[in-house]
């Protein structure tokens, strides 16, 4: 009986290659782990299994010898939506894009070209060499999960997402067994994940919230109220939430004990921060390294600078993490979160798998783009629904997303914040009037006026404009902050600002939007160009 392998080393005899059933078996069992959480284990292992069926055959055990490319993927899309399409066909249709799109992504139906699945699934391929159904032995049945609960609305986006945690469960399998098989053959092992929880997470929060004592001031302890109130429901059955609090009120670090203490009280895996800006990112990743330990939690957006991840403890391991996601605490942009959920790319789509289960908290959540909510909020409802992620909006000025108020909106969103209303009135810390017209030469001289002020305006050429007439007219402690600047630049700068305000010298900063989220900076005065509501 000849042997078939899946993964070649070029220097090294074939007895070191790696066997075409060691590597389906290997990424059937992974993949069955990570399939189990969603109910999906039986139908993922069989992916597994069949992913790779394409191997099995002359050409491509040619191909790693040298060979001509040769499509290893269609076989087993072939098989399984041929045997299955009878007695499951919904299994079959999922089965047979996850392992078409293993390497290309996931594919449309029909199509003008060949690369849609049904030009997959008449394709003319090579059929793979019998034996392998005996070297695989017997193959799981492909039933689907049977706790799903329907949408009256969308039961299509919702196969369609389960879809993509199935195809998630797949790639990252895939991947971990090949990185492993290489791993092994430099005599290396590959350091993923982290073993803490929950439960050892919210023992560091606990130190590290001891540790700041305050000063027993009304705000602060308005803040300990609003923190107190939201652990307390921490034992609430997952699903929806809103913590609306305004600027001041200490949603950050409410939000993530709320997170942990409800991920504890549930069996969940991780705490996902998705927010719209990378200029709070910065700010919101530091005070949960200070809080948690740098090990525990990954910062994932396209801002984030190779040089800055190398400095980083355990730099190698963070870049595994960012792949899937496989870390405690995750901090993210809105964008990346939301895109990987409605992505066909192996790449973005990997990590789906880890968002299940998880307490997902959307800061900022009203900064959701108008052309693109429908679809995110039916992304957010069918996590809370069917995939055991509880969701955290958090924001000061919430979304009309409920129900209520939002056709086929979130249903059931349960406040976490004591009296929003009460709140909004106590934290009122700032006098706003209008201005006026004013032009740049105006708002220089308001400014030159103050010794500390912030000017923030629509556009980065405008601020850039703004910036260097007052440094041209000898503006002193002028400051100039954008989202061009790199993440550890834009760092510096704002902790320049802070020891400028705190020491009382000139600062006057010209900034866009950016510095209205969440960058934790306090001016005596600020003038605000006009804008949308949403700012």
């Amino acid at each position: 009986m000849s042997r078939f392998f899946a993964h070649s080393l070029p220097d090294k005899a074939k007895e070191y290659w790696q066997a075409l059933d060691e590597h389906l078996t290997g990424v059937a069992g992974l993949a069955r782990q990570r399939g189990d959480k969603l109910g999906l284990g039986d139908m993922a292992a069989l992916a597994g299994l069949l992913h790779d069926l394409g191997k099995y055959t002359p050409g491509f055990q040619t191909r790693l010898e040298g060979g001509a490319p040769v499509d290893h993927a269609t076989a087993g899309a072939q098989w399984a939506h041929g045997v299955y399409q009878k007695e499951a066909p919904l299994a079959a249709d999922m089965l047979a894009y996850v392992i078409a799109g293993h390497h290309a992504g996931l594919a449309n139906r029909h199509g003008p070209d060949d690369a849609s699945l049904e030009a997959r699934l008449s394709k003319s391929v090579p059929k793979p060499a019998a034996q392998w159904q005996d070297e695989l032995g017997p193959r799981p049945s492909p039933t689907a999960p049977a706790h799903l609960r329907p949408h009256r609305a969308w039961p299509g986006f919702q196969l369609s997402m389960l879809t993509r945690f199935l195809f998630s469960c797949l790639v990252d399998a895939d991947y971990l067994d090949t990185e492993a098989f290489y791993a092994r053959s430099r005599g290396e092992t590959v350091d993923r994940g982290c073993s803490e929880g929950p439960e050892d997470l919210l023992s560091r929060l606990e130190t590290y919230l001891n540790r700041l004592k305050p000063p027993d001031t009304p705000v602060n302890r308005l803040r300990a109220r609003v923190l107190a109130h939201a652990r307390a429901q921490a034992s609430q059955p997952t699903g929806l939430f809103s913590l609306t609090v305004p600027t001041g009120g200490g949603k950050t670090l409410t939000s993530l004990a709320f997170a942990l203490e409800h991920a504890r009280a549930h069996g969940l895996d991780r705490v996902i921060y998705a927010i719209p800006f990378t200029s709070i990112i910065d700010q919101t990743a530091e005070t949960f390294r200070r809080a948690l330990g740098a090990e525990v939690v990954l910062e994932h957006h396209a801002s984030l600078e190779e040089e800055t991840l190398s400095e980083r403890d355990g730099a190698d391991k963070l870049r595994r993490a960012m792949e899937d996601w496989d870390a405690p605490v995750v901090v993210t942009t809105n964008v990346q979160f939301f895109e990987s959920l409605f992505s066909h790319r192996p790449s973005r789509c990997r990590k789906l798998h880890n968002i299940a289960r998880s307490v997902i908290i959307l800061d900022e959540a009203q900064t959701i783009p108008l052309h693109v909510l429908r679809p995110c909020v039916a992304a957010l409802d069918e996590l809370a629904r069917n995939h055991r992620c509880s969701i955290v909006l958090c924001t000061a000025t919430q979304p009309a997303l409920r129900a209520d108020r939002f056709k086929n909106g979130l249903d059931g969103v349960r406040e976490l914040a004591p009296d929003p209303d009460a709140l909004q009135a106590a934290l009122a810390r700032t006098t706003i009037r209008q201005g006026g017209v004013m032009d740049d030469r105006a708002l220089l001289a308001a400014l030159a006026d103050r010794s500390q002020g912030l000017v923030i305006v629509n556009s980065r050429a405008h601020a850039l404009a703004l910036f260097q007439a007052g440094r041209a007219e000898g503006l002193e402690g002028a400051v100039h902050l954008t989202t061009r600047q790199v993440a550890a630049d834009r760092q510096e700068i704002l902790q320049t600002i802070r020891s400028a305000l705190k020491d009382g010298h000139p600062c006057r900063v010209i900034a866009t939007s950016l510095v209205e989220a969440g960058v934790d900076l306090d001016f005596p005065a600020v003038f605000r160009a006009e804008a949308g509501l949403e700012s």
